[in-house]
């Protein structure tokens, strides 16, 4: 009788935890910190601006769940007339991607660079990581292209904005190309990979242990929110698309390990894969940036009609 007591109390508590974490997983996933814009970031954005003798300007779009999405354009004086979204990472902001910026301002390239929903200066309290952001997406292309006299219209996206740019392109199939860099390849496996790195262990304690918690974590956001977490998978929406991708990962990402962006393109012949020796999360721009430069200029070069 002890022994099978024992045994009711390890199962209640065990099946007790699961909902807990299931329901905190869901929670803090959704609702992610948020960097605000702040006055350093516009001075920020302002000198590089003046330094490439750009144009820069505020601009919005509401979404049609109602929701302003703000953003800058930076406008180099001698345009190409191609132009360029780029897309942060998860709780950053749009000033994350002024490296990228100011690359692509030196070759005249027209930037957009938006704050996603739930982040910087755009509105929206929940992130769903592609499921509403890759409309969000569709939108701001749509917007440059009634907006702005451009001939091609690509994106750059790191991390989760890479995973929401690569969901994206099934929603606008008429992008020139697209680079992600660091993207995870759906939000099953990226969350077994979150369980194992906070545990220090590998993504088999997500898939194992923990397993019923993500379960638990899937079920709560489609009741309490409407989202079915399952549909986020770039690389069932990489598989089915015609524009060019270019995936970039670096060898040594601690963060969302390599193996995402392999599983992504395993899945369509025609998408390209550069693994960048020594180069942790996102940091391919600053452990190799003349080659990242070179790949990226070429990749968009040799893409220039759509």
């Amino acid at each position: 009788m002890r022994l099978r007591r024992f045994v009711v109390i390890i199962v209640l508590g065990y099946l007790t935890l699961t909902l807990a974490v299931g329901v905190l997983l869901c929670d803090g996933t959704l609702h992610p910190a948020r960097r605000s814009l702040t006055s350093a970031d516009q001075s920020q954005a302002h000198e590089l601006a003046r330094a490439q003798r750009a144009n820069l300007q505020d601009v919005s779009i509401q979404t049609t769940d109602k929701i302003t999405l703000r953003a800058w354009t930076l406008t180099p004086n001698q345009s190409n007339t191609r132009a360029v979204i780029l897309l942060h990472g998860l709780s950053d902001n749009r000033i994350g991607m002024t490296a990228y910026a100011e690359l692509l301002l030196n070759h005249h390239y027209m930037v957009l660079q938006p704050d996603a929903r739930a982040h910087g200066a755009s509105g929206g309290s929940i992130a769903t990581y592609g499921l509403l952001e890759r409309k969000d997406i569709r939108e701001w292309f749509e917007w440059l292209a009634k907006n702005q006299h451009t001939t091609c219209i690509y994106a750059l996206g790191e991390s989760m904005g890479a995973a929401q740019l690569l969901q994206a392109v099934a929603e606008e199939p008429n992008f020139c190309a697209v680079v992600a860099e660091s993207s995870f390849s759906n939000f099953h496996e990226i969350a077994c990979d979150r369980v194992g790195q906070y545990f220090h262990t590998g993504p088999w304690l997500g898939r194992t242990l923990f397993r019923p918690a993500i379960e638990v974590a899937f079920v709560y956001g489609r009741w309490k929110y409407g989202f079915d977490l399952r549909n986020i998978s770039p690389e069932e929406a990489a598989a089915a698309t015609s524009v060019p991708i270019l995936l970039v990962h670096g060898k040594d990402d601690s963060n969302i390990p390599v193996r995402h962006s392999k599983r992504i393109a395993a899945r369509n012949p025609k998408i390209v894969l550069w693994e960048v020796p020594n180069t942790d999360h996102c940091g391919a721009v600053s452990t190799s940036r003349k080659e990242f430069e070179t790949r990226v200029l070429t990749w968009f070069d040799n893409h220039s009609e759509r």
